[in-house]
């Protein structure tokens, strides 16, 4: 069979740069997928893609010139329907064979090569043919014209072909991007497959002003990569592309001085990786002056609008130089980087004039002008919102510090969001807060209201810090609970993938402050709080609310490697103070390790069964009605071990309250063998299941034992 290496381009006018490797990776694999599943690859070729600003490509090994023929059975009709009574084949049978072109020529011969087997409850008729395979150039054109349909294209253009191509005049394409070009090459072979109004050739275009021939025609579908480099100056690869600009990033940043970096930015690292075809990074610098700005705004006009990489320091300090990824590498670099400097320096005066006009505001005297701000229709203005923020917050504030903290909470609260009004915000709201707190230091607040103002918005995402300090605790849990309580008030909760309002990370959010600083807060007391603020304004969302927020403590505890039965075990209990569920699935892990748990959790499902009959029942026992030595013995050691638990359990030892429990298991065990628990007499039966209820809340304090079953 002859396998060849295959390599297709597809060129076109300027990609969106922010989906380009997403475009290259669903190009080459969609593309790969559909040549193996048409028989013309094996399950292990190597799929290769490529994509550059004007390019998505992919190279593919071991690509057949045609697929083997492959044996087919199919099924035609009942038998009773393709044959009549004399066994003779019917019109009906005679037209599907000769649909699936077969010889009816001698239908009794053809009637004798068909297979009978049973379907279902009657007998049917089956063909068995071999199927020819397909051409390489049948099976490219549909594997294209499917790799083309499934691209995640974010907007589609309509645009007319050009009057040198296949189908000029008024015919129009839509696709992502006008495509000026083809390639389809099986080993050195042209494969003559047509999309977009192109037909496919052997040549592509390299860079627009240093590719040092026109066009770049290609020999071979393996010197692909290389031609483009040589005659093209492209670096067809997205990856080695990235890797180049990471390289010189490093390497100009060294130039620079030897404690300065340039900014890790993934998402920027992409976005300008899909802007250059040959990276050369370039280093340029601003005036001085400038640092006197907030230096988070100068980064992000940088960053957003120029697409630069500023310096820091190794103590993260913003530097007067920075670094440029340009497309072009010219003997005399000095145009380049002068006019990027002239670009920058407006950029950069504008956020200066921002910072300078803030300023001269305080932020108190921009409260008022939060209730002209709607924040939603059914809950009224941002003034209103706060109102409700500095309400939970001081009561808050109250039940964990006092009338200090709650009043820290509350002055926090009322000036947190007033920064939206900002002109620096305006330009640039990803600095809401971080501008609230340098314009707080600027009004002579205390760093301690300026940082729970700059961070009360934390964590934004996974993995980012929590605030620094209580204050700025109080007013992030308070910001994200208001949030949750009001929209779920309203009936706003997500639903699918759809989440417009950010719930499931506001969830998240307070999750990790409650848990990770251990706030000495209880679920329902927060809603308590929260609820009254709202007044009329909303339905009461507890049930709901409480589902969705336990809902996304399930999913982050399992993300943290704990079993599905563990997280059940913890959480189906429903702990109110959830910074306790850290050390009670710590504790349930450690419990379930243990020789004994298998047993102490059947038991524990066993007892749960038992008292499902019994819902009346008291956990109190009468130790004159125990008659059988094994509840006796059970009884003597409860009496031993459930205060040891008892005490082990109010003192936060939640795991040495479960270890303790093991001992248990023989008593246990020899209880379930020796013992009548649904004895004739009434006493004795009350008596036995009040022990197992005494028994069963000792033994489900920390989790319900019974999910480890």
């Amino acid at each position: 069979m002859n396998r060849q290496n295959l390599l297709v381009e597809l060129f076109v006018e300027e990609l969106p740069p922010k989906v380009l490797n997403k475009l290259g990776q669903a190009f080459a694999t969609v593309l790969a997928e559909q040549l193996h599943a048409l028989g013309l690859t094996p399950a292990d070729a190597v799929v290769t893609p490529y994509a550059s600003p004007r390019r998505l490509a992919a190279h593919i090994t071991q690509v057949a010139a045609q697929a083997p023929d492959k044996a087919v059975v199919q099924k035609l009709m009942p038998l009773a329907v393709g044959l009549d009574a004399q066994g003779q084949a019917t019109p009906a049978l005679l037209k599907k064979l000769q649909a699936l072109g077969a010889d009816v020529s001698d239908p009794a011969a053809l009637v004798a090569s068909l297979k009978q087997a049973p379907d279902g409850k009657a007998p049917a008729l089956f063909y068995d043919s071999v199927a020819t395979g397909v051409s390489l150039a049948v099976g490219l054109q549909k594997a294209l014209e499917e790799a083309l349909a499934k691209l995640p294209i974010p907007k589609v253009m309509t645009y007319q072909l050009s009057v040198d191509c296949e189908l000029p005049g008024w015919s129009s394409v839509n696709f992502v991007r006008p495509a000026h070009g083809l390639v389809a090459l099986h080993g050195s072979a042209v494969v003559p497959v047509k999309v977009l109004g192109l037909t496919a050739g052997n040549s592509t275009q390299g860079h627009r002003f240093e590719a040092a021939v026109s066009p770049v025609v290609l020999t071979h579908a393996d010197t692909y990569e290389a031609a483009l480099a040589q005659d093209g100056a492209v670096i067809a690869s997205f990856a080695l592309r990235r890797s180049e600009i990471v390289r010189q990033l490093a390497a100009a940043a060294a130039q620079v001085g030897p404690d300065v970096h340039a900014i890790e930015d993934e998402a920027l690292l992409d976005e300008v990786t899909a802007l250059v075809e040959r990276p050369n990074v370039l280093i340029c610098e601003f005036e001085k002056q400038f640092l006197q700005v907030p230096q988070e705004c100068l980064i992000l006009t940088m960053k957003a609008n120029q697409k630069y990489f500023p310096l820091l320091t190794q103590e993260g300090k913003l530097t007067h130089q920075f670094l440029v990824v340009s497309n072009i590498t010219p003997d005399d670099a000095s145009a380049v980087i002068q006019g990027n400097e002239r670009v920058v320096r407006p950029r950069l005066a504008d956020a200066q004039f921002f910072f300078d006009q803030d300023r001269k505001k305080s932020l108190a005297s921009r409260v008022d002008g939060l209730d002209k701000v709607v924040y939603h229709n059914k809950l009224g203005t941002q003034g209103q919102r706060m109102a409700r923020v500095r309400a939970i917050a001081k009561a808050i504030g109250h039940e964990l510090g006092g009338a200090a903290l709650a009043q820290a909470a509350d002055t926090a609260a009322q000036l947190a969001k007033t920064d939206l009004l900002t002109d620096m915000v305006g330009e640039f709201p990803e600095l809401q807060g971080i501008m609230g707190g340098y314009y707080a230091l600027n009004d002579g607040l205390s760093p301690e209201i300026a940082h729970a103002i700059e961070d009360h918005y934390r964590p934004r995402f996974a993995g980012d810090e929590l605030p620094r300090n209580e204050v700025g605790v109080l007013l992030a849990l308070a910001d994200k609970l208001e949030t949750l309580v009001g929209l779920f008030g309203i009936g706003n909760a997500p639903t699918g993938d759809k989440d417009p309002f950010a719930l499931r990370r506001h969830a998240l959010g307070v999750l990790r402050l409650l848990m990770e600083k251990d706030l000495a807060l209880e679920w329902p007391r927060l809603l308590a709080i929260a609820l009254p603020v709202f007044g009329s304004q909303i339905s009461d969302p507890t049930e709901a609310l409480s589902n969705f927020l336990f809902d996304r403590l399930a999913g982050s505890v399992r993300e943290q490697g704990f079993t599905s039965q563990e997280v059940d075990a913890v959480l189906a209990l429903r702990p109110a103070r959830l910074a306790q569920v850290p050390r009670l699935m710590a504790a349930v892990r450690a419990f379930a390790v243990l020789p004994e748990s298998p047993a102490l959790a059947a038991a524990n499902k066993r007892i749960g069964n038992i008292l499902k009959k019994a819902p009346e029942v008291d956990a109190h026992v009468n130790p004159g009605l125990l008659q059988e030595p094994a509840e006796k013995a059970l009884h003597e050691v409860m009496l031993h071990l459930l205060p040891q638990s008892e005490a082990l359990y109010q003192a936060g030892d939640y795991t040495a309250s479960l270890k303790t429990l093991a001992a248990l298991r023989a008593p246990v065990d020899a209880f379930f063998d020796d013992v009548m628990v649904n004895a004739e007499a009434l006493d004795l039966r009350l008596n036995r299941q009040g022990l197992l209820k005494s028994l069963h809340v000792a033994m489900n304090r920390v989790a319900d034992l019974s999910r480890l079953a």
